[in-house]
């Protein structure tokens, strides 16, 4: 895209400060104080909010093998709607990507129908079984990391056979940990595996994130490892920051995993994000079916979507009232994925134009009938949400235009 963004209010260095972003070739050009009249074709961005674009560290665009869930143009076109121009989409897919030719599956409809940029995980184990090791080194040039997601290794000697060799090609282990001797329901069978993958992190040198985490033993744990210099890092997702226990309802819609836990849990998380403990927001976007998802909450398949409404809601109920600053919110959801990935992205001259247009002062109700994405399973249903995405670049391309 080439043009400008006029008289907007742009993020830069942690704050806003009033400027015009120009565009050439698909990169920022310059950001530089807005003129008194408006440059001819320009976009006026008068009283909205330039975002670097964020960046969702897991998501499940479910192709191949679950387009009935969502596609990776559906997905990506959810994505950025809510004013993510990256995306990290996770391996439990037919074929799991598990070496380079059933890579190649995912990454030839990733060419074919993303709108924003999608990096996958590579699996860390064959069939994401956590038996074998999968084809780290073939798959290494063309993933974030590798990741079972949806299933906690269970044997720590596989793990740290893992952990080597992924140190050994210096990518990210993503881990999804759930210690398969507790229920679920159980916080022991999230903080139990987490205690020992940190402690064979510490042995292996590998750099370690753990995903969607959701009690405060973790971010504990979480605290002590960052205090001993670990290479390790840590995600939680909107639902878990902002709902508890007490707000879940004999629905589908409540359902995920690891499950929503108790108001002490969601005020660790809190703490942990504000602290910077937990670096990074992520959405573990999971669409399902409608039929997976109706019924009530114990016949529902586990995931709920997000894309669409992470940072308006994190923004209006967390933001504003004071509870989180602004800039840790958007470090969490962009530069803090991108430092830990190794994704070249932001908001500055000479970079690929991945941002975002907010009107932050539009409010309204969570329609879940509305998304672009296809799954419409959210707990936030009828929640108010704050701000409204008008434009995202992605890698200098319009990847979704409304309003502006």
């Amino acid at each position: 895209m080439d043009g400008v963004l006029w008289n907007a209010w742009v993020w830069l260095d942690g704050r806003f400060g009033r400027g015009s972003v120009f565009l050439k070739g698909g990169a920022v050009e310059r950001i530089s104080p807005p003129g008194q009249m408006m440059e001819y074709g320009a976009i006026d961005c008068s009283g909205y909010h330039v975002f670097p674009g964020f960046t969702d560290a897991h998501v499940h665009l479910r192709e191949p093998g679950f387009s009935e869930k969502e596609t990776i143009g559906s997905g990506t076109a959810a994505a950025a709607r809510g004013g993510f121009s990256s995306v990290c989409a996770m391996p439990n897919l037919d074929p799991v990507p598990d070496g380079p030719e059933s890579l190649e599956v995912e990454l030839a409809l990733i060419r074919e129908g993303a709108r924003v940029r999608v990096l996958p995980f590579g699996a860390l184990t064959r069939g994401q079984k956590g038996k074998e090791l999968a084809d780290l080194a073939g798959m290494a040039p063309f993933v974030a990391g590798f990741s079972d997601d949806g299933f906690g290794v269970q044997d720590a000697g596989m793990m740290r056979e893992a952990m080597e060799e992924a140190a050994r090609l210096q990518k990210v282990v993503a881990a999804h940990c759930e210690d398969s001797r507790y229920p679920a329901q159980d916080p022991q069978s999230e903080w139990r595996q987490l205690a020992r993958d940190l402690e064979l992190a510490a042995k292996t040198k590998v750099k370690y994130h753990a995903c969607h985490l959701s009690c405060a033993q973790s971010v504990a744990l979480m605290r002590e490892a960052g205090r001993a210099g670990a290479d390790a890092t840590c995600e939680t997702a909107p639902h878990y920051l902002l709902l508890d226990a007490g707000q879940v309802r004999d629905e589908g819609r409540f359902r995920m995993n690891p499950p929503i836990r108790a108001r002490e849990d969601r005020e660790a998380l809190l703490e942990g994000l504000s602290d910077g403990t937990v670096g990074l927001v992520a959405t573990d976007h999971a669409p399902h079916t409608e039929k997976e998802k109706a019924g009530g909450f114990h016949s529902a398949k586990n995931g709920v979507v997000g894309l669409e409404t992470a940072f308006s809601l994190l923004y209006l109920h967390l933001v504003k009232p004071g509870l989180l600053p602004l800039a840790r919110l958007v470090d969490a959801m962009s530069g803090a994925p991108n430092r830990r990935f190794g994704i070249p992205d932001g908001l500055a001259a000479g970079l690929p134009a991945s941002l975002s247009v907010w009107d932050l002062a539009a409010e309204g109700p969570v329609d879940a009938s509305l998304f672009l994405s296809r799954g419409r399973s959210t707990p936030f249903e009828g929640w108010q949400a704050g701000g409204r995405c008008l434009m995202t670049l992605a890698q200098g391309r319009v990847a979704f235009r409304e309003g502006i």
